[in-house]
């Protein structure tokens, strides 16, 4: 009976125990909430007074506390798009400028007339212009992306805009493409840019429950290589039978790794048309300067003997995939050295030799992959005309066709990049070719934008961006590493930042 009543007895008092500290619990945690109530009106209330008028969100017994720390969120703010701006700047110089100076300096060695002086200066004066043109140009673009990320965040909450605030901010930030020239038009990057945008939306598109098996067929293993192999079809042809319908950039670019004299292109071209030959005298007299005696014959219907003098098809072919290798290795050492110096300065000062390493392995394959697409351009080509025994404009896109598997030669993830380049590239000259009929693009084509290239890209780096705020998985982790360097962009709101009083009208936010 004592033991009964001693445990009822401890029951008790634990019953009434519990029950007070149950009560002193309620009250405190009541009184919590009635601070926290206090303090969060008291900092909406800063957040949303104005020089002239405030809002009477918190009870006038309770002092506001003081602004600090929103103070903080401007500055970190502020350092955003200016750290933004200021490394996309040194991104867009240094590439820009690194690539035109590697090519400024390629060309130094043809340049030995007395006036090569004035002309090296110049150069080095257009390099310097260029380098400033696309350094503000990306400048601007990481700044007025982050300013516009930043100004919508604070003025609707960073959680409830979350789903389209960098969809906006991509979209106003793509004119900043006219710094790089008002007059420059840039179609071909825009639709490069517009494509790999939509290689990031078929990514997103893949992971969808309900509509994944309609993308699928974009993840086919082999497509890089299909898509480069229409894109060379038409580039390739479009060189030799319509060269007006492509940048005179890339045209000096093909007649250069083309390896061939312009009269044996110009004759190539008059020959597909059943034209008469009348840069003829031209291809006898460069052969001439090279030693090389070769018999044209004005009625040939094979042009063969135009194309590689008194060599084989085969022979030719190793001939010149040495010679383009030569020409090759200067074009991908600006491509693959400076972004290794960009993106690895770090794992460079710590140890360079794995660094530089997998550089000059990565040169050495890129430039083999150029050589041998330029050498089996004229290679195929060569066995076409000899099987069908004639030259006309469809053998000519038949025969650069296979030409596009030379990118097999690249490594899987850099094969979609050259690809998606070449393609963008042959969607413009397809463009100018069919516009110059008598089509429904040819009408259309005066009642397009004036800077077209500019809505372009401001379409695909909504896209991108978009992408890059929420579904971050669709990118390669090295361009990844590169966006977030530049960018910055937050995983968490920024603190302190509470959400929008309902019933409030918000006229000014500081």
């Amino acid at each position: 009976m004592r033991e009964m009543s001693g445990s009822l007895s401890c029951a008790s008092s634990s019953s009434a125990t519990t029950t007070a500290g149950e009560d002193m619990a309620s009250h405190l945690h009541a009184k919590a909430n009635t601070l926290d109530l206090s303090m969060r009106s008291s900092h909406v209330a800063c957040r949303l007074s104005s020089n002239d008028e405030e809002m009477a969100l918190a009870p006038s017994s309770s002092p506001s506390p003081p602004c600090a720390d929103e103070d903080g969120s401007e500055w970190r703010a502020l350092e955003r798009c200016l750290t933004a701006s200021l490394k996309a700047f040194a991104v867009g110089a240094s590439l820009r400028g690194g690539l035109s100076l590697f090519s400024t300096l390629a060309s130094f060695r043809k340049r030995r007339s007395k006036g090569s002086a004035q002309q090296t200066s110049q150069l080095l004066k257009s390099v310097l212009k260029e380098a400033m043109r696309y350094g503000l140009f990306l400048g601007a673009f990481a700044g007025t992306f982050s300013t516009v990320d930043e100004v919508i965040s604070a003025l609707g909450g960073f959680q409830r805009t979350a789903g389209w605030r960098a969809l906006v901010a991509g979209a106003m930030a793509g004119p900043s493409l006219l710094l790089t020239g008002p007059d420059v038009q840039h179609t071909s990057m825009a639709i490069y840019i517009l494509l790999r945008a939509a290689v990031l939306a078929s990514r997103c598109g893949i992971k969808s429950e309900h509509f994944g098996w309609l993308f699928h067929p974009l993840a086919w293993q082999h497509g890089d290589a299909a898509l480069m192999c229409l894109s060379s079809s038409q580039i390739l042809s479009a060189w030799i039978l319509k060269p007006d319908s492509l940048p005179s950039s890339y045209i000096s670019f093909l007649n250069k790794h083309g390896g061939k004299d312009t009269s044996i292109v110009k004759c190539l071209k008059e020959l597909a048309f059943s034209n008469q030959l009348t840069h003829l005298n031209e291809v006898r007299n460069f052969y001439k300067t090279m030693d090389v005696d070769v018999q044209l014959d004005p009625n040939m219907s094979i042009p063969c003997s135009m194309v590689h003098g008194s060599q084989g098809c085969l022979s030719h072919f190793f001939w010149f995939l040495g010679q383009a290798y030569q020409r090759s290795l200067p074009v991908y050492v600006p491509v693959y050295l400076i972004p290794a110096i960009i993106v690895h300065r770090q794992a460079i000062l710590k140890n360079p030799l794995p660094i530089f390493s997998k550089t000059l392995l990565g040169m050495a394959r890129s430039s083999l992959f150029l050589s041998t697409y330029c050498a089996s351009a004229w290679f195929w080509t060569c066995m076409l005309f000899r099987a069908s025994r004639r030259c006309d404009p469809a053998m000519i896109a038949l025969g650069t066709f296979p030409t596009g598997l030379a990118v097999l030669i690249e490594k899987k993830s850099r094969r979609m990049e050259i690809a998606l380049y070449c393609f963008a590239r042959a969607l413009e000259s397809f463009a100018i070719c069919f516009s110059d009929g008598d089509t429904i693009l040819s009408k259309c084509k005066s009642k397009a934008p004036k800077r077209l290239d500019v809505l372009l890209f401001s379409i695909a780096t909504s896209i991108i961006m978009h992408c890059y705020a929420q579904e971050r998985e669709v990118f390669r982790s090295k361009y990844l590493n590169v966006l977030d360097w530049i960018f910055g962009i937050p995983n968490d709101p920024p603190i302190l930042q509470p959400p929008l009083v309902k019933g409030f009208k918000v006229k000014r936010v500081i």
